[in-house]
């Protein structure tokens, strides 16, 4: 009997290890990216009464996966200044802090978001 542990609940687990130590609230929001291998979302979730505030997805986005993450972070940035949230708390899902998911983070950053 094997016992090799798979790539996706390796994720899981450091999923999990992450979320212990990460809260959001109201006025700082967690910022949750996922990634697939077709698409990526973000959301921001208010984890005191578990709603989310704001998603976004890039199944509306047109261009490469790159451009598409992209894109997701720049709208996610102006969907919460709209709703008036400035400082967020960066969540990554267990997924290593490069490609799209990095590109989702630095454009949320450019466009005006605080993590």
């Amino acid at each position: 009997m094997s016992t090799k542990i798979t790539k996706a609940e390796k994720r899981i687990r450091l999923k999990r290890k992450i979320r212990s130590r990460i809260l959001g609230t109201k006025e700082r929001p967690r910022f949750s990216v996922f990634r697939s291998n077709t698409g990526v979302y973000a959301q921001l979730i208010n984890d005191e009464t578990g709603t989310t505030i704001l998603s976004a997805s890039d199944k509306k986005a047109k261009g490469s996966k790159m451009e598409k993450a992209k894109e997701v972070g720049k709208t996610l940035a102006g969907l919460a200044k709209e709703k008036g949230i400035k400082k967020v708390v960066f969540d990554r899902n267990g997924f290593k802090y490069t490609g799209r998911v990095k590109a989702v983070a630095d454009t949320a950053r450019e466009a005006g978001l605080e993590f």
